[in-house]
């Protein structure tokens, strides 16, 4: 098994993401966007940065490179694909994933640690979980604030696609819990398969234990089960 992690001209966090699957014994391989999919690749991690510059706006750019489209015959076919900050950008703009990222309601880039109300527990992303824990996991972003017309936002809740929610220590949600503007307080999605998410917020910097808090472990190890 190796998850590929997809390094566009920008991602800084393409690293991370190694070192914190790798701790936890997933093999894991940093791609060049241009060299395509390796034949063995059994995950995909569209990691954090800013490719290209957020030129035009973040992950539009990274969205058209040519391995995005074999990332979504990919997931199709099943393969557990993980957005994350910048990927979270980049899945959107490839329509991996519903609605888009767009400037934090402060017009700052903000970083930080939040915590999530994981939503639901029956996905490969969060059965480390019980829905309605809270897990503490930083965000570095400037456009961070998740935006959707109120049509596909009512689709996205019926479909039970809502994977995380911004909310205080105690589970609850609230503007003042909110740190970007997201709509409905979301701060991860899934695709139209669960083996496909997107989330602002950085797991995989809280996975190692020489970090201090390990609450992101439960989502990298989505890989194990996809």
């Amino acid at each position: 098994m190796t998850v590929a992690i997809i390094r566009f001209g920008g991602s800084n966090c393409d690293r991370d993401a190694e070192r914190a699957l790798e701790y936890l014994d997933i093999d894991a391989e940093i791609v060049w966007h241009e060299d395509g999919l390796p034949e063995e690749t059994t995950g995909i991690v569209l990691p954090g940065g800013f490719s290209y510059g957020d030129y035009l706006r973040g992950g539009a750019m990274a969205a058209r490179s040519p391995i995005m489209a074999e990332v979504r015959e990919a997931a199709a076919d099943g393969v557990p694909v993980l957005g994350v900050c910048n990927g979270a950008q980049i899945g959107c703009e490839s329509d991996l994933t519903e609605g888009a990222f767009t400037t934090n309601e402060s017009a700052r880039f903000q970083c930080e640690h939040v915590y999530l109300r994981v939503e639901r527990d029956d996905t490969p992303w969060t059965e480390a979980y019980d829905e309605g824990d809270v897990i503490e996991v930083p965000i570095a972003h400037g456009e961070g604030r998740y935006e959707i017309s109120d049509d596909r936002l009512a689709e996205l809740e019926d479909d039970d696609r809502v994977l995380f929610r911004y909310c205080d220590e105690n589970g609850e949600t609230s503007p003042e819990a909110n740190p970007n503007g997201s709509k409905h307080d979301i701060a991860g999605i899934l695709g139209d398969r669960d083996s496909v998410a997107v989330l602002m917020p950085h797991p995989e910097r809280v996975t190692l234990p020489d970090v201090g808090s390990t609450d992101g472990q439960g989502v990298l190890r989505g890989f194990e089960s996809a």
